[in-house]
């Protein structure tokens, strides 16, 4: 069986060429990315207790295992949420490609610009 890819759009920040990824099923979108060195924030440390991780799948969002009603809370403060949004910290990768776009802009209080 071959590994499902994930495929990033491109994002101006974290990956401005885009990029494709193997990720392991049962892993989260956001564990996957950083092991790529893909840097999708990740301010509550993976917790579900913010939106920085926000992504919206653009294919492959019924593959996803279902989000949980905390998650469903978190996103309705994500910024541009739209009904293909996730968490990547809580979105699992089943064994379906995906293809994810990393919104422009987080809601990030925690994120401090020194």
């Amino acid at each position: 069986m071959t590994m499902p890819q994930i495929i990033f759009l491109p994002h101006a920040d974290i990956c401005p060429e885009g990029a494709v990824i193997d990720a392991e099923p049962g892993q989260t979108i956001c564990d996957a990315a950083l092991a790529h060195d893909i840097e999708i924030e990740h301010a509550c440390e993976k917790s579900c207790a913010c939106t920085t991780c926000h992504v919206i799948v653009r294919e492959g969002f019924d593959s996803l295992a279902e989000s949980s009603e905390n998650e469903d809370d978190m996103l309705d403060k994500a910024w541009g949420l739209e009904p293909e949004s996730r968490l990547s910290c809580q979105a699992v990768v089943g064994n379906v490609d995906l293809v994810v776009e990393i919104p422009k802009y987080t809601i990030n209080h925690a994120k401090e610009n020194h």
